[in-house]
């Protein structure tokens, strides 16, 4: 039986000795291009720039990067921040201005958008030191290594994560980076990639989590379900006790990523959440995917996927692992074109691209290392398409409706009224709205409506037989919704998980 991360770590990594110039813009000629193009979902919403097409400034400490965040016109203005050195606590101290909101001893992204940081030269390490993204928007990291960042003991950061996001963040891209700790909890660590408080549409890619009892995860707890649409593809996860990742409600997109040595559990889904796991290699690992350590089911469609050497436990009232013969108990449809590896050349492809100073190598989708282009041409399978709107009658029309408190100025008649110019919201940011008939009808599809100018902002939420209370889907985001066929007189479609408050303009309902 493998014992914990912290028993089988024999030394700390050696300390980077580099110098500490800051703060020097970069002519044109002298700067390098950041990134090909971003991945997965953050290719969604809007898509994950970060700060292309802004002035680049070379920074060597984290005083140096806070710097140039606050020395922006605004906190929305396009900046590519290079760093090279090792950014650490005695480097990293707030600065103060109109652009930023920065702190002590954290690399501080906070009510900012359009932001790159990507390691360049010799290398990028954030020593025992990590980076905070929070209410912030269209960032990319990119090329660094950030380690050892602990919550307890000394020193302290960023709640013991390597990179953690939270409260409203959306559309990140964290690619090429390497991300490792020295031990669990009990020797004062935590998450190595954590995103809560309604987080959306983020891709790891290309990266490296090593020597940590946790991961990383999707959400703080059974009710923080508003995060989701999160990819990982092509990274290594190695020797890990959890979390790899734990997921709590959303939908995520996991492939081509390397397992090895993950010691009590691997990918977690719990709680509704939805995961399509596509041609990973699973090593020397146990329970390496289910619902584990609650009776709060998650979902899976699995695909291609390798196991070898992979050991499972007996189920219980709260563990659910899904082998030892793992099958797909939902579908998860996929809205960007991907490029998919075979299963059995991922260990050899991502050990030759995953994580910091490899020279931002990707697969050509035939397990083949490449540079990266602007515009790769995909040669995985074709996505399946979005549901397009349904046809026939919409039974909302003439129907009744009611729900949960609503905010001033709305109306539960609003959802069924045929005009997107009308919405109902709810009192906060989560809430319940019903459509009702006075005698049984037969229901499969719904299609959920934004209001102009609120799209997006509903996260996680479940349709619900009211007649009954049963669940009959939970997913995240508006649009087209099929559920189980079923008659009844009344369907609820309540939001559990919302960036601002949400403006539903029509809930249409159909018979098929």
């Amino acid at each position: 039986m493998r014992r914990p991360v912290a028993v089988r770590l024999h030394a700390a990594l050696a300390t980077l000795a580099l110098a500490a110039a800051t703060g020097a813009v970069l002519t044109t000629h002298e700067a390098s291009a950041a990134t090909a193009g971003a991945t997965g979902y953050a290719t969604q919403n809007g898509g994950t720039t970060g700060g292309a097409g802004g002035q680049t400034v070379r920074a060597t400490t984290g005083t140096a990067i806070h710097a140039a965040l606050c020395g922006r016109a605004s906190s929305s203005t396009p900046i590519v921040i290079q760093v090279e050195g090792t950014i650490n606590h005695a480097n990293t101290s707030k600065v103060s201005g109109s652009s930023c909101n920065t702190a002590d001893g954290v690399i501080e992204l906070k009510q900012i958008s359009n932001v790159t940081i990507v390691g360049v030269g010799s290398g990028a390490v954030f020593d025992q030191l990590g980076i905070h993204i929070r209410e912030s928007r269209n960032i990319v990291i990119q090329n660094v290594t950030v380690r050892n960042v602990k919550k307890s003991g000394s020193p302290t950061s960023n709640g013991g994560d390597a990179i953690g996001m939270e409260s409203g963040v959306r559309n990140v891209w964290v690619d090429h980076t390497t991300l490792e700790a020295s031990g669990g909890e009990s020797e004062g660590y935590d998450g190595l990639f954590d995103m809560k408080d309604n987080t959306q549409y983020v891709t790891l890619s290309y990266s490296v989590l090593r020597n940590s009892g946790r991961g990383g995860l999707v959400g703080s707890s059974e009710s923080d379900l508003g995060n989701g649409f999160i990819t990982y593809h092509h990274n290594l996860y190695q020797n890990i006790d959890s979390r790899t990742p734990l997921l709590r409600g959303g939908v995520s997109h996991i492939y081509n990523n390397h397992y090895v040595s993950l010691n009590e559990s691997g990918i977690n889904s719990r709680a509704g959440a939805r995961a399509r796991v596509d041609n990973n290699y699973f090593e020397d690992s146990k329970d390496v995917l289910g619902t584990f350590y609650t009776d709060a089911l998650g979902y899976w469609q699995v695909g291609g996927n390798v196991y070898d050497n992979v050991t499972w436990s007996r189920p219980g009232s709260d563990n659910h692992p899904a082998g030892p013969s793992p099958q797909s108990n939902t579908t998860v449809s996929v809205p960007y074109a991907y490029s998919l590896d075979a299963a059995d050349c991922v260990p050899s492809v991502v050990s030759r691209t995953a994580g910091a100073g490899k020279g931002l190598l990707v697969s050509d989708g035939s397990c083949t290392p490449q540079s990266p282009t602007p515009t790769p041409t995909p040669t995985g399978p074709t996505p399946t398409p979005t549901p397009t709107r349904p046809s026939g009658t919409n039974l909302s029309i003439g129907a009744g409706s009611d729900g949960s408190s609503k905010a001033d100025g709305t109306s539960y008649g609003n959802v069924r009224d045929g005009s997107l110019a009308t919405y109902w919201s709810p009192a906060g940011t989560t809430g319940a709205v019903s459509i009702k008939w006075g005698s049984p009808t037969t229901v499969s599809r719904i299609d959920i409506r934004e209001a102009s100018g609120a799209t997006g902002r509903i996260g996680s939420w479940k349709v619900v037989n009211a007649d009954t209370g049963a669940v009959l889907k939970t997913g995240s985001g508006a649009g087209v919704i099929s559920v189980p066929t079923t008659t009844l007189s009344k369907i609820t479609f309540e939001i559990t998980g919302a960036s601002g408050t949400p403006r539903v303009a029509e809930y249409e309902t159909y018979a098929g």
